[in-house]
């Protein structure tokens, strides 16, 4: 072999996502611990696809010259003009600051709310605004609202800040992934000037922290993946690895649409794994060395860190607040005030309050205010707070004139199964009632009205009696399935002279009832939503001083976590009605509409891509898939494509990228809750990255001169474009001409 051959270094790429890999292991144990090869076995064992020595690899892969660090500062400090400027305009409240902002003084003033997304990128903006005197009193209310004492341009750098360390951390990818300078330039400069991750990142919003941390982990996976192709278990290995594990966990911790970074990782770990399986050269002791690492830090170490973030949320929201309604009756105990023991035994005369098992358990409620329409008598509803409108007195049921039973000094008479009762509003002196007339809401056929009817002094009618039937009792309480027990007992009210069932679903009522939950008698209700318990029992004058007393059992951080879990899946999945700015996915890729953020006095902020941009990197995407699918198909005509080092170097990068483009685009696609197209943004990512490969390769063959200047070319188209839509990411002044010139496509509705 001539000495002038020189063995190029393989593709660096994590997964070996291509169809062909000369080694599954790319180096040999043997030979990855030795420093004293001479040049022919070294060149032997490139010629096999084994990777170098120690001395020629940089960790993580990353060979970084001096220059080009140099060149990296300078993008940086460009980055952080770019998003930077005019940060403090506009001095009012923009788009979702609506939510994240009051988020952020609901945990300095302690108030426990509910929100679909993890904590993680809330906390870091809240530790903006603590750290900078903000008291948590605005309220954040209106799109429009004049900040007044509220740390803004703090909690705004934030998002702005991770938004510019993104810039810097793929240029780092690409160059971890062998591409060259000039195309890790492009594509961070690409970054840089993209308009809607601009606007996206100078507003107290989520989506830039979760950018930034996709980015992180992706290019300390690829840190990892390069460590391992040559030093696997070494400590900057193990140190990779970690911070990977680390990475993902906050991905997650700042939106669920981390699980689909987590999907991307997983799967070129699973089939590095299979590879490494498949190679007989790694023994089994080894490859399990291998699954135990990385089991141990990309899913415990995430795990652990996700949970961490969800304690420090628990430790931070102690007190009662408006997401007390969410959780359940347990949970609330560990809010603050708890509620008092109650007394266990439930007995003619006893003033209760019943809540719903199901819908979040509301309470059975009545107020002195009437149905506009059917009945008009008195609103029968479902509140999710405690209230003294929530008390009900338990009488027995007459008939024909049958008196009232004397539960002030005959013996108790304990509420079983089958007991035919009456329910007394004890505020308004109303019957719990219900007769053949339709709801206001749910206004069909087997569904009639629950109203409060009566007065002081009027025994009622038949439409008053309801009949206690006994579902469930407690198992540690055998009592509590015979008779009516406070807490242990779940059971159904039957009308009696309708047959229906109490019953409550998650229906809301107009304005005229508060927005409360709809109650109404259902003849075919499920089984689930016409549960009740009772949560409060008061002193029933025959019971003794020292009867027993009962209390929910305050959960555990387990307990809190799964139910909170809980809880943000079901609020998520039930955003489903349409927004005036809501798009699907299959528009995202084509840019055909943004979402107005702000607008005042011919100044608008108006969430839009760079288009430039943004269709290169669709582009991009369509290109690897026609080009994929067409070397398959010459593939299957016997054509030796995949023999070529070169083609296998890039098909191994723009396929890694286009999996992670995928797998954070395409699961969109499942989803029916209201999405707009922010959610398109990590995806985007990929696909910017992705362009730069495809770059990568078109320019390979050009010289390093030409290249550049290449590059330098779409660079400045780029930056150009961002220029023309600048003043719908900074909200600057312009006019109708210039606005009227930028509507390139007619869907684009934003104004002057």
């Amino acid at each position: 072999m001539s000495a002038g051959v020189r063995a190029r270094r393989p593709a660096t790429p994590p997964l070996g996502l291509s169809n062909t890999t000369p080694s599954a292991h790319k180096y040999l144990p043997s030979l990855s611990r030795k420093d004293d090869l001479d040049a022919d076995a070294r060149r032997q064992a490139a010629s096999k696809g084994y990777g170098p020595g120690h001395k020629g690899h940089a960790p993580g892969g990353l060979s970084i010259t001096s220059g080009e660090w140099k060149l990296l500062v300078v993008v940086l400090i460009v980055a952080t003009i770019v998003r930077m400027f005019r940060i403090s305009h506009p001095t009012s409240v923009v788009f979702d600051e609506v939510h994240f902002g009051k988020f952020a003084g609901r945990y300095i003033k302690t108030r426990y709310f509910v929100d679909v997304h993890p904590p993680l990128a809330k906390l870091l903006i809240t530790a903006a605004a603590f750290i900078f005197g903000f008291d948590g009193d605005f309220d954040f209310k209106d799109i429009g609202k004049e900040f007044v004492n509220v740390p803004y341009v703090a909690m705004r750098m934030v998002p702005a800040t991770l938004g510019v360390a993104t810039v810097p951390l793929a240029y780092l990818t690409l160059r971890a992934l062998d591409c060259k300078a000039s195309t890790a330039l492009l594509a961070s400069l690409f970054l840089t000037f993209e308009n809607g991750l601009v606007t996206q990142s100078r507003h107290i919003l989520l989506d830039s922290p979760l950018v930034f941390f996709t980015a992180l982990t992706i290019f300390l996976f690829v840190g990892f993946s390069n460590e391992d192709r040559h030093r696997p278990f070494s400590e900057h290995w193990w140190a990779w690895l970690v911070l990977t594990g680390l990475s993902l966990g906050a991905v997650v911790s700042c939106k669920w649409v981390g699980l689909f970074t987590i999907a991307t990782v997983g799967v070129c770990t699973i089939l590095r794994l299979w590879l490494l399986l498949g190679d007989s050269r790694v023994s089994l002791r080894t490859w399990s060395r291998h699954f135990f690492a990385r089991a141990l830090c990309l899913i415990v170490i995430p795990i652990l860190f996700y949970m961490t973030m969800f304690e420090i949320h628990f430790m931070i929201l102690g007190s009662s607040g408006d997401g007390d309604a969410f959780m359940s009756s347990e949970f609330r105990q560990t809010l603050g005030h708890g509620m008092p023991d109650t007394y266990a035994d439930v007995a003619v005369g006893s003033q209760i309050t019943i809540r719903h098992v199901n819908t979040q358990g509301g309470y059975l409620h009545s107020h002195s205010h009437n149905y506009p329409g059917g009945s008009g008598q008195q609103q029968i509803t479902l509140y999710p707070h405690r209230d003294e409108n929530n008390l009900w007195l338990i009488l027995n049921a007459t008939a024909d004139n049958y008196p009232q039973y004397d539960y002030e000094h005959q013996p108790l008479e304990y509420i079983k199964h089958g007991s035919r009762i009456r329910l007394r509003h004890t505020v308004t002196d109303k019957a719990l009632h219900s007769h053949d007339v339709r709801p206001p809401v749910s206004d069909v056929d087997f569904q009639n009205e629950v109203s409060g009817y009566g007065m002081a002094g009027f025994t009622g009618d038949l439409n008053d009696d309801w009949v206690i039937e006994i579902e469930r009792g407690d198992k540690s309480d055998k009592e509590s399935s015979k008779r009516l027990k406070t807490l242990r007992t779940h059971f159904k009210l039957r009308h009696f002279m309708t047959g229906c069932y109490l019953f409550s679903h998650a229906v809301k009522l107009p304005e005229w009832a508060f927005d409360q939950q709809e109650v109404t008698c259902n003849k075919q209700a499920v089984k689930t939503n016409s549960l009740w318990y009772v949560e409060t029992a008061s002193k029933h004058p025959q019971l003794p001083p020292n009867a027993e007393r009962v209390n929910y059992k305050v959960p555990g951080f387990v307990s809190k976590f799964w139910e909170l879990q809980e809880v943000m899946w079901t609020t998520n999945s039930k955003l489903t009605d349409r927004h005036v700015y809501d798009s699907r996915p299959w528009s995202w890729p084509f840019l055909p509409r943004g979402i107005n953020f702000w607008i005042k006095d011919h100044k608008q902020i108006y969430l839009i891509g760079n288009p430039f941009v943004w269709w290169s990197s669709t582009a991009s995407v369509i290109t690897y898939i026609l080009v994929r699918g067409f070397i398959i198909l010459r593939a299957k005509r016997g054509c030796k494509d995949f023999e070529n080092t070169k083609l296998v170097k890039y098909d191994m990068l723009c396929g890694f990228l286009f999996t992670g483009y995928a797998l954070h685009y395409l699961p969109f696609f499942l989803m029916s809750r209201q999405l707009f197209l922010h959610h398109y943004f990590p995806a985007l990512y990929f696909a910017i990255l992705l362009s730069g490969a495809v770059f990568d390769f078109v320019t390979s063959t050009l010289r390093p001169r030409i290249r550049l200047q290449v590059a330098c070319v779409l660079i400045i188209i780029a930056v150009l474009t961002f220029v023309k839509f600048s003043p719908l990411a900074y909200g600057s002044p312009w006019t109708r001409s210039k606005c009227n010139k930028a509507t390139w496509v007619k869907t684009w509705d934003f104004a002057w």
